[in-house]
């Protein structure tokens, strides 16, 4: 028989944050879009993926407090009790039955959310979504699996065409002055007056330093921003990455897990070249594509890499022209990176460069991690020889934009002369420390285009062309 548990729909933290204190630290911008989907004409149940401990969960929890009159959460990695409940008949009546004896609340059509957190644990969960979206569309569902890309391939069934899905990452940089209370430099940041830009510029470079230092793991923003501490931010670092491992141990197929963290262990040294194509050498002598080809699926599945594949031509639509064989690879957090390859804040932040200790990889992870949580798809392009290489390029509309990453002042860049050159972009954006500035482009045929140079702080906005 089905018994109440009266912890059964309660929220914690870990950090020891009240939920109330949580939403006053971080503002999401992934709210507006559960909001959007909340107001939807044909609403689907709701899948939010991402890597573990990137906030889903809380996001979740934050959204039905703030829309919803009841709120249901349902964990079916902690409460035993979920298998059998969804072990035989999972039509939406009689889930929805049990349910409400299981919590204790009343569930009513439209007032109360329910959050299926942890849903890859149990399988046939996620098979329900299909018919509570045809037979209960009234229902608002929300769900979320931090292993679910895993399950997956492990051979779950899966509800195609019955949900929708929102990708959530840490948080952005703009997120992460939101929650350490400077709007107003991050407006500053994001004006069109770029003399009171140029004012502020040592403050705002400053503020992406600590970016690179703290990341977007929403616990160590909360932290961070309660007690300004980057020694107790590097703790919460170690745990997340002690509880990534934990994953892998758990999770992963035996036969994988040396080669999982083989492959983890080896990011930073990847990304510390000036070449940053991934080597699989560079993980074990003699290594093969072959023998690691899934522990890349498992970390990419996981979300806790990003693979970035190159470009064999610069031709729309470029997804069609990307090459698998050749890649690079960073990891979900640029803190958790900085972390991993042993950084020094002092040396980071009150140097005179940006980055420059590390090859630059900091101010490259920063500027895809922006990219990503921007909802672009970006990849990298290289000639045959590998002598000209182009950090990012990413497709806005019909227009293919090229994006080179500077972790100083130092503007000089050959490969993407030689690249627009050869491709003529009507717009390259160089990402940097340096000011803004417009540098026209003129082509043999006399076209001109745009080189943009754009402080990394605000590199975002020239991506989009008018009439894109």
């Amino acid at each position: 028989m089905l018994t109440r548990n009266p912890e059964f729909y309660r929220f914690s933290r870990d950090s020891g944050l009240s939920l109330n204190r949580m939403v006053n630290i971080m503002r999401r911008n992934a709210i507006e879009k559960l909001k959007e989907w909340k107001d939807g004409k044909s609403r689907k149940p709701l899948i939010i993926r991402g890597a573990r401990q990137v906030g889903k969960t809380w996001l979740m929890q934050a959204f039905g407090e703030e829309c919803y009159h009841d709120v249901i959460t349902l964990n079916f990695d902690r409460d035993e009790r979920l298998k059998e409940v969804f072990s035989s008949d999972i039509s939406p009546g009689r889930l929805l039955a049990d349910i409400e004896i299981l919590s204790g609340k009343k569930i009513n059509s439209g007032n109360t959310l329910l959050i299926f957190d942890e849903i890859q644990a149990v399988p046939r969960a996620l098979t329900s979504l299909k018919y509570f979206n045809e037979e209960a569309p009234d229902i608002p569902i929300v769900a979320a699996g931090s292993l679910l890309g895993v399950a997956l391939h492990a051979g779950t069934s899966f509800p195609v065409g019955k949900v929708s899905f929102l990708d959530l990452y840490p948080l952005s940089f703009a997120e992460f002055m939101d929650a350490t209370g400077r709007l107003n430099l991050l407006e500053i940041a994001l004006s069109e007056d770029k003399s009171e830009r140029r004012l502020f510029k040592d403050r705002l470079l400053g503020c992406v330093k600590e970016y690179t230092l703290i990341g977007g793991m929403p616990k160590v923003v909360a932290d961070y921003a309660e007690n300004h501490d980057f020694d107790r931010a590097g703790d919460i670092q170690d745990e997340i990455l002690s509880a990534y491992d934990q994953d892998i141990s758990k999770h992963a197929p035996l036969s994988q897990v040396p080669r999982i963290r083989s492959v983890m262990e080896s990011i930073p040294q990847q990304l510390s070249k000036e070449n940053k194509k991934f080597f699989y050498g560079q993980i074990k002598s003699g290594a093969r594509g072959k023998d690691y080809e899934l522990a890349l699926l498992w970390l990419s599945d996981c979300g806790l890499i990003h693979r970035v594949n190159r470009l064999n031509d610069i031709t729309y639509p470029i997804k069609a022209y990307e090459n698998p064989d050749a890649f690079k690879i960073y990891l979900c957090d640029v803190g958790l990176l900085s972390k991993m390859a042993g950084l020094d804040a002092g040396i980071l932040l009150h140097g005179d460069g940006i980055f420059d200790e590390f090859k630059g990889a900091l101010a490259e992870q920063y500027v895809l991690q922006e990219l990503v949580a921007n909802g672009d798809s970006p990849f990298y392009w290289s000639n045959v020889r590998g002598q000209s290489e182009v950090d990012f390029i990413i497709q806005r509309g019909a227009d293919i934009i090229p994006i080179e990453v500077k972790s100083g002042i130092n503007l000089k860049s050959k490969s993407l002369k030689f690249y627009m050159d050869r491709f003529r972009p009507r717009r390259a954006v160089r990402a940097s420390a340096a000011d803004h500035k417009v540098n026209p482009v003129e082509y043999a045929d006399g076209c001109v285009a745009e080189l943009i140079d754009a402080p990394l702080y605000a590199f975002l906005p020239e991506l989009t062309i008018e009439g894109c």
